[in-house]
């Protein structure tokens, strides 16, 4: 077995660990939260939760940049190059983070967030204060959680989803905390939510660059502005499709909240927690590739692309078969996971789940080409469609609902939309390894 695969497979069998405490955490917190907040408001945390995660995905595509270009640095070899492009990467963000916590905080005050959210005022009465809070908290962790994207491009993915699973593990316990408290309040569940992944990632930085990785730690004297030239060349592209995906998926939240009642959320996020443990498995057995494709293309080693490409085929075949076993015990599963928490039953119509296994399926099946693509920084093809889904997706779901008056319409577009992206990862994947990619498809 090749060094490559043989540290893959270590990644992940330690992810497997981590994200299967992980998955489990994600599950139980739901009927918590649920039980603290009741439906109509955990319904309007989820449409909160969905505005934070745009300021999340604001790094202007730095993280997956210094994910690519240190791979590529330390497969030759170039430690000082490394530690220009990790300095430069963390004072870029410092700088980005800034004029945009200002301006979310300015958004928030000035506008009418109860009308945006189509929250009813008697329900919540401090909703705008936890916006801000939790805004300043996530654009804060913002700055930090680069370490996760530092330890990516060391090829250590396990180390990132420790990081990871130590943040939901203390949200987990703050969250128990709330409930037991009986205070179930918004605020505290905003606060809780938002503080735990920044207090892992401020203790995560000492250890990382002043014990373990002193060679690679940030140094002011070594921002290169060429540096940060190299990364936004393919970082923006990341950055583009990273916000096309939070418009496809989580305004989401934002559309059903706004289109029908902000408590329609809430069985659309169970019905999407269920499945995520779909995709969560899958993403332990695909992030290790990413990385090791960049290092293999780097060394012009396509027989190993092609064997990888192989055992990922065979896993989206039992992956089907998961999924429709899952849509069969769905409504047991719900009953003892949500229901047996609440005095009144949560219901979630199979009309629901049969959509959201179908979304997720294409997802993930998409995935396992555009992974092996970000590997090489094929992005171009991407760009164009996400792009273009991006674009048509609020007006399609606006046009659906209104014919069908049902949230259901919104996830069929989901599906629709995202299924000719699908399609051109899979055909340029094939042509690149194939040696057969001209023109767009080599971009």
């Amino acid at each position: 077995m090749d060094s490559r695969t043989s540290l893959i497979n270590k990644n992940i069998f330690f992810s497997f660990i981590l994200k299967g405490w992980s998955g489990l955490i994600y599950l139980m917190i739901v009927p918590i939260t649920l039980s603290c907040l009741g439906e109509y408001k955990n319904g309007v945390w989820m449409t909160i939760s969905s505005l934070l995660v745009w300021i999340d995905n604001f790094d202007i595509g730095l993280g997956n940049g210094l994910r690519n270009k240190l791979a590529t640095a330390l497969a030759h070899d170039n430690i000082e190059e490394g530690r220009k492009i990790v300095s430069s990467t963390f004072l870029m963000l410092v700088l980005v983070i800034i004029p945009i916590t200002l301006l979310f905080i300015l958004l928030i005050s000035s506008i009418d967030i109860y009308g945006f959210l189509n929250v009813d005022e008697a329900e919540i009465d401090d909703l705008r204060n936890v916006v801000t809070v939790g805004a300043i908290l996530m654009c804060t962790t913002f700055i930090f959680k680069f370490i996760g994207n530092f330890y990516l491009g060391l090829q250590l993915p396990y180390v990132n989803n420790l990081l990871i699973t130590l943040g939901q593990t203390l949200c987990f316990i703050g969250t128990i905390i709330v409930y037991l408290s009986e205070s179930h309040s918004l605020m505290m569940i905003a606060i809780v939510n938002t503080a735990s992944p920044l207090i892992v990632y401020l203790a995560a930085y000492p250890y990382t660059f002043y014990y373990k990785y002193k060679e690679l730690r940030p140094s002011l004297r070594l921002f290169k502005k060429n540096v940060v030239a190299d990364l936004f060349s393919i970082g923006v592209k990341f950055f583009v499709l990273q916000i096309s995906g939070v418009i496809l998926f989580f305004s989401s939240n934002i559309l059903i909240s706004k289109l029908f009642n902000p408590a329609l959320v809430t069985p659309y996020q169970i019905a999407y927690r269920y499945f995520s443990v779909i995709l969560l498995l899958f993403t332990i057995v695909c992030t290790p590739y990413w990385t090791a494709t960049t290092d293999a293309y780097e060394r012009g080693d396509m027989e190993w692309i092609h064997k990888s490409k192989a055992k990922i085929n065979k896993i989206l075949m039992y992956i089907f078969a998961v999924e429709v076993l899952m849509v069969i015990v769905s409504p047991l599963v719900y009953y003892l996971w949500i229901n047996v928490w609440m005095e009144k039953d949560v219901e979630i119509p199979l009309q629901l789940t049969v959509c959201m296994a179908v979304y997720v399926y294409v997802l993930v099946y998409s995935m396992a080409y555009s992974y092996f693509l970000n590997g090489i920084g094929k992005l171009h093809l991407q760009l164009i469609f996400t792009i273009i889904a991006a674009v048509v997706f609020i007006p399609l779901v606006i046009a659906a609902t209104k014919i069908s008056y049902s949230p259901i319409a919104l996830y069929i577009v989901l599906i629709l939309i995202n299924l000719p992206g699908l399609f051109i990862n899979r055909k340029q994947f094939n042509k690149i390894i194939n040696g057969q990619a001209r023109g767009i498809w080599n971009k």
